[in-house]
């Protein structure tokens, strides 16, 4: 995962709007907002962009690090 939540809501409500406009649009432009609708919406559900892995973004906090930086300052 590399999405946070707030990354997440922001997704899914844009996603689901480019679904809604894309209903009532020509057809000219019926296919590129549904595909950008239907992107935004399941990159929104997994929680996983392929584009910011790509570039190294993660908006998602990591427990894991933040456990392991406190263990190791437990143990200095």
């Amino acid at each position: 995962m590399n999405l946070g939540t707030g990354d997440r809501i922001i997704r899914l409500i844009g996603g689901l709007g480019f679904v809604m406009i894309d209903y009532f649009s020509n057809a000219q432009w019926e296919m590129i907002l549904l595909i950008i609708g239907l992107w935004s919406v399941l990159t929104s559900t997994f929680g996983y962009c392929p584009f910011y892995r790509l570039t190294g973004i993660s908006t998602c906090p990591n427990p894991i690090k933040e456990v392991t930086k406190v263990v190791s300052e437990i143990n200095e």
